[in-house]
């Protein structure tokens, strides 16, 4: 969780009252953060001759992006203790009707276009201007931390969304946001009084312990992005660093707000955050100047920001049910108002209400978030305790479970060991290595893994038995293993666009193949499900419903007597990954329905060689999801 420090007395005279620790404490508490820390009676540091005032460290949870300044904490905390009503955002355009703008240029180079560029870098601009906003010492320097916190947390190290902030008023629109070679970009950098290209940039900054960090993001790139004014004056190398030129100072009266990304979401939350939290100490409370995009690459035009609050509903029952209340919709009405919501009973349906969900609020997706907030209103310790009303219940595996510790049970009886290895492994360890090819629709992939050994989630469980047979190579031979957990493929038709599955697989490893070994463990585990061996057309036939029967096929090799297609099942049991001749198929028909379930066989020999592994190898998974 993100730790805030505000200064004790500037918030307390915010909030209209002084507040002992513990009274603060109580306060944090209702309201869902936690005060960390009060530097009262602490040794606190000298700065400039002078002690440092008394702090207060809060931390706060990390979807409340509102609450990462002293603004968003004293504005919210005044909100709910019914002090101030709710702010009132409003967009305002210039006196002189004409919208500052942000072109997005399409030709930035010899045979190249912006979309081709950009899109690789951050291809989405967004940004606003704050006219006749009052800065001094404090509330610039929390202008800046806010702004470094969003970096460090929405946007992850500047890597999804980065910032720039400029003084309107020595610059001159309309801007341009371009993609070119490093070398093409010369201008001054923040504090600095040399100018520096592109180039001389990333190498001057490379052992800054400060921006030595975001160099990565985009030093590889063939170009860089880059915002201009209309005089070609250097606004800012995103992600990198600002233009001195443009400095904010304390004296500054026009803020002109640029922000840079590879996504569009946050990069409209960031914008919102920002604007909403200093908009306040603009001439007109609560007023935003808004600017225009213009991007030519994709024929899009745009006002930003949006700061319409988005509009939902909630059901009055669902409120009272999971707090255990009996609230009529106005009082839960009034609770959500001291969270800064809008909200009112729905004129159509008196179970409903209708919600404008504030424009800070990224981090409400559902009724259940705002339920959350109707309690934290109504207090968590005010809310009635009481035993559920249900009889005594007896807790039972779920069948899957119950299913797979008895096939564990029966290969451990039988003389195989169990391993448990990760979860995650390389994509070469789950494709290449096994002989598999990628189709790009079947693992799901780390969209950003910290260690090639952990890329994807594993879709097959032979994977981690060859690893660990591999880390045990020295030990006597043969080695018998099996393994019972869950793989996991893409599947867009679910929500959540992947799905698991319980596979059980095992691994003989000896001076011989152990292919019969690894057969008959087959047939023990499939007799313990109560399916019987089929041979031929007629044990298909004379087939009951209800029974469970099956037979084994050649890989790649079609069948006389399958009357259904499995010509798109070849490759999921992955034939390549064994030795041509000397593996099978398994397929089963239960309840007149027919799957194909899992294979086994002699691993190749190039398998084998990529998981340096000296003796035969034989493996067999199945999926056991097909017996429930």
């Amino acid at each position: 969780m993100p730790t805030i420090t505000v200064d004790k007395a500037a918030l307390f005279k915010e909030l209209g009252r002084e507040y002992t620790t513990e009274e603060f404490d109580e306060l944090c508490f209702e309201f869902g953060i936690e005060l960390d820390e009060d530097t009262t009676d602490s040794d606190r540091p000298i700065v400039d001759g002078k002690q440092e005032p008394p702090q207060l460290k809060i931390e706060v949870p990390a979807n409340r992006y509102d609450l990462l300044c002293f603004e968003g904490i004293s504005l919210m905390l005044n909100i709910f203790l019914g002090r101030k009503p709710l702010p009132n955002y409003r967009l305002v355009e210039p006196s002189s009707g004409k919208l500052e703008t942000i072109n997005v240029k399409e030709d930035v180079g010899t045979g190249h276009t912006v979309a081709e560029r950009t899109m690789k870098i951050r291809p989405y601009v967004s940004g606003a201007i704050l006219r006749n906003i009052k800065f001094d010492q404090i509330r610039y320097e929390s202008f800046i931390a806010l702004q470094d916190k969003l970096h460090q947390n929405l946007a992850r190290q500047r890597t999804l969304v980065s910032i720039g902030t400029h003084d309107l008023d020595t610059i001159e629109g309309p801007f341009t946001y371009e993609a070119l070679p490093p070398k093409n970009i010369s201008f001054i950098p923040l504090n600095q009084t040399q100018k520096m290209n592109g180039e001389e940039l990333m190498t001057f900054y490379e052992k800054d312990k400060h921006l030595g960090k975001y160099l990565h993001i985009i030093r590889d790139s063939p170009v860089y992005p880059v915002i201009y004014d209309s005089k070609r004056t250097v606004c800012s190398l995103p992600p990198i660093i600002n233009g001195d030129h443009s400095k904010i100072r304390l004296d500054t009266k026009n803020v002109f707000i640029e922000i840079t990304a590879l996504d569009k979401t946050k990069v409209e939350i960031v914008n919102r955050i920002l604007v909403a939290m200093f908009s306040q100490y603009t001439s007109e409370p609560f007023t935003i100047e808004p600017i225009k995009v213009v991007s030519e690459h994709n024929k899009e035009t745009r006002i930003v920001p949006d700061i319409s609050p988005r509009k939902t509903e909630a059901e009055v029952s669902f409120i009272n049910q999971c707090c255990g209340l009996d609230l009529p919709a106005a009082e839960i009405c009034k609770l959500l108002e001291k969270m800064a919501y809008h909200s009112k009973p729905s004129a159509t349906n008196p179970g409903l209400l209708d919600i404008e969900i504030p424009m800070t609020r990224a981090d409400v997706l559902h009724q259940s978030d705002i339920m959350e907030d109707a309690a934290v209103a109504y207090g968590f310790n005010n809310l009635p305790r009481a035993f559920p009303n249900i009889s005594g219940t007896i807790g039972q595996p779920l069948p899957i479970n119950k299913l797979s510790d008895i096939v564990r049970m029966e290969a451990a009886m039988a003389g195989w060991s169990e391993v448990l290895p990760l979860i995650l492994c390389s994509h070469d360890e789950n494709f290449s290595w096994l002989n598999r090819k990628d189709d790009g629709n079947t693992a799901v992939k780390l969209s950003n893994p910290k260690t090639l050994e952990f890329q994807v989630v594993r879709t097959s469980l032979l994977p981690g038995l060859l690893k660990t047979i591999r880390e045990n190579k020295t030990h006597t031979v043969p080695m018998k293993v099996f393994e019972v957990s869950d793989v996991a493929f893409k599947d867009l038709s679910l929500e959540r666009k992947s799905r698991n599955e319980r596979h059980f697989a095992a691994a003989w490893y000896g001076k011989t193949s152990g292919f019969e070994i690894v057969h008959g463990l087959m047939d023990r585990i499939m007799a313990m499900m109560k399916s019987a061996f089929i041979t031929g057309e007629e044990g298909l036939e004379n087939n009951s419903v209800g029974d469970s029967q099956y037979w084994i096929e050649e890989l790649n090799c079609k069948s006389d007597f399958r009357h259904y297609n499995l010509d798109n099942i070849t490759d999921t049991l992955a034939a390549p990954t064994y030795f041509p001749g000397h593996a099978a198929s398994i397929h089963v028909r239960i309840a007149g329905k027919e799957h194909a379930i899992g294979s086994f066989g002699i691993l190749h020999p190039t398998v084998l060689e990529k998981f340096e592994l000296r003796y035969p190898t034989s493996t067999l998974e199945i999926n056991i999801e097909a017996f429930l």
